[in-house]
């Protein structure tokens, strides 16, 4: 068999690895805004959904 050149695993089957970033100019969101947001978006598309019909 012949040895295949480059270092890559094959292993990794292309999954990514990200690291948590320490950027200043990155946007920072907090855990319960996102799920604040989450519920009032189920509540607004509950609402819409009881008046439309």
């Amino acid at each position: 068999m012949a040895k295949k050149a480059g270092g890559r695993l094959i292993s990794s089957a292309g999954l990514v690895n990200y690291y948590d970033s320490e950027d200043r100019r990155a946007v920072q969101i907090s855990p319960y805004a996102v799920l604040a947001a989450a519920i009032a978006c189920g509540i607004g598309i509950f609402v819409l959904n009881m008046v439309a019909f």
